[in-house]
């Protein structure tokens, strides 16, 4: 473990002139698109090319391919190239295939003057990785594998995937307040065929790319080094199908989320948090100065709190007709619905999205309305999806808009529960972030869509439910 002056010099350096392009510096086009799946199917190919080729030594030359190997990087992990010879013959292998120029823009992140953020992927649960932080937690758990260590956070895994990113950006940041100035988050040019990235506002040194990408890594890469127990530790799985077994599940209605075991990406905060917080060496150094502490109760709850929330622009929004109407938090009461329309609860981002997109154009084309009614909606794939949001009125409960969010969990309820997991996410994740932030009132009341208005939703089963909820009114 890295002194406390160690580990601040180290992260000082390591980011020096990584962060940004100069203006006017262009893009490099590529054929492959900036997916998961394309990074996947790249590193498929050179293990397909190369049948010998083991985990540890593709993850160092993927280092070695984007330049990273910056102090702090090489003091948990030592140099990329410890072995020349072998170095150089890898290196002729990735340079002989076509997706070395993949390999060189996609592993390098950096932001542009112009807001563009290169060295992230669309995963294909929607949301966006760096693949940076994510490939150096799997190189520090591969590297516990290999020598034996008892666990993997002697070789750095939380510096190396999170606090390098964290930190510069608590000590860069002074006020935590401004609706938590981490990220941010952004827009792809297509979900179905992403190619340019850009972010919605200033970032800082930890967007919401790099901090996907740091629970990523520090998920899979504590996981791999925990293998290092066993007497003899297992054979390591290659590389793409590692990243396929966390970023490729597939759900149905017999197999949620809630009975998902092991690992995956729309778990990622639930994950992270249960693997990082009990490292206490590392919070010890975070929270030494005051903006630092400030900054790490910032990342919990606007990242391990909150729920993963897919933005309008991620899920294909139509713009607004007309304007909205601010709101004026913390409101008093919060509206639970069910979509009745769609009716089958959607397990994807894909579904889910049309789904957002169906429900938007039937208030928008039918009934006449400004945009989607409600202000999110809870999907059975693990995410909640950005309707009018906090700060906009929306049109979900006739005449108490302008006191209350309405949130709806995607489905037909009347005779079935929505999933056990898609219910926490709303009844303790969404509420407690929005309590915490300021957007609900502490005192709150909870009512069914059906106790103001005359109908039936949310749905009898549903409703029967949510009356055994906490601050539920009568």
């Amino acid at each position: 473990m890295a002194s406390f002056g160690t580990f601040w010099l180290l992260l000082a350096v390591s980011f020096q002139g990584a962060h940004s392009l100069p203006a006017g510096t262009s893009p490099v086009s590529t054929p492959h698109l900036r997916s998961m799946e394309s990074f996947i199917s790249a590193v498929e190919q050179v293990e397909q090319s190369n049948p010998t080729l083991t985990p540890l030594a593709l993850v160092r030359a993927l280092r070695r391919i984007a330049g990273h190997d910056d102090p702090l990087t090489v003091h948990y992990l030592g140099a990329s190239n410890r072995h020349p010879v072998l170095s150089a013959t890898l290196d002729q292998a990735i340079l002989n295939a076509s997706s070395f120029s993949f390999f060189d823009k996609a592993v390098h992140h950096i932001v542009t003057d112009q807001g563009e953020e290169r060295g992230v992927v669309l995963a294909p649960d929607g949301t966006t990785v760096a693949l940076a932080p994510l490939l150096l937690g799997i190189e520090a758990g591969l590297r516990a594998r290999e020598g034996g260590a008892s666990g993997v956070a002697a070789f750095g895994v939380f510096p190396l995937t999170l606090g390098r990113s964290l930190g510069l950006s608590f000590l860069s940041l002074q006020d935590f307040s401004a609706d938590l100035r981490l990220g941010p988050g952004g827009c792809w040019d297509s979900v179905e065929q992403p190619r340019v990235f850009r972010l919605s506002r200033t970032p800082t040194l930890a967007t919401d790319a790099l901090i996907n990408g740091g629970m990523d890594g520090a998920i899979l890469g504590t996981a791999l080094g925990n293998l290092s127990r066993a007497a003899p530790p297992p054979p390591p799985t290659r590389l793409s199908a590692t990243l396929r077994g966390y970023y490729g599940y597939v759900l149905s209605e017999d197999r949620g989320l809630e009975e998902l075991r092991g690992h995956a990406s729309a778990k990622r905060r639930q994950s992270s948090r249960s693997l990082l917080e009990p490292l206490d060496p590392e919070r010890q150094v975070m929270e030494t100065l005051v903006s630092v502490k400030e900054g790490l109760k910032a990342f919990t709850h606007m990242y391990w709190d909150c729920p993963p929330i897919i933005s309008r622009c991620q899920w294909g929004a139509e713009v607004i007709r007309g304007t909205h109407s601010p709101l004026s938090p913390p409101l008093p009461y919060l509206y639970i619905h069910h979509t009745y329309q769609p009716s089958t609860p959607c397990l994807s981002f894909p579904a889910c999205s049309r789904d957002m997109r169906a429900m938007q154009r039937f208030h928008q084309d039918e009934r006449g309305w400004k945009d989607i009614g409600y202000s999110f909606v809870v999907g059975s794939d693990g995410y909640v999806y950005e309707g009018r949001g906090w700060h906009n009125r929306g049109a979900h409960t006739r005449d108490r808009n302008t006191v209350g969010y309405g949130v709806a969990i995607i489905g037909n309820y009347i005779s079935t529960l929505p999933s056990r997991y898609s219910m926490d996410l709303l009844r303790h994740r969404l509420v407690q972030c929005a309590v915490d932030g300021g957007r609900l009132a502490v005192n709150y009341t909870l009512l069914g869509h059906r106790q103001v208005v005359n109908t039936s939703c949310p749905g009898d089963a549903f409703y029967s439910e949510i009356s055994t909820w906490d601050r539920f009114g009568k």
